[in-house]
């Protein structure tokens, strides 16, 4: 892991979010439905699935 930001830490958390609804949306129906079980809402499954991404380490 590095300890330097994107250029656009902004543009990044943005890119994440929008592949995050997108996985969400091809998720099937019990898979959302696990995640809303253990984070409440959908929003805070998007977040902790966007705060996965973003934490994750990059691919070469």
């Amino acid at each position: 892991m590095t300890d330097t930001l994107p250029d656009n830490p902004d543009a990044a958390v943005l890119d994440a979010t929008l592949q995050m609804v997108e996985v969400w949306n091809r998720l099937g129906p019990d898979k959302q439905a696990a995640l809303l079980k253990r984070f409440g809402t959908q929003e805070n499954a998007l977040a902790a699935l966007v705060t996965t991404r973003l934490l994750a380490p990059t691919q070469p």
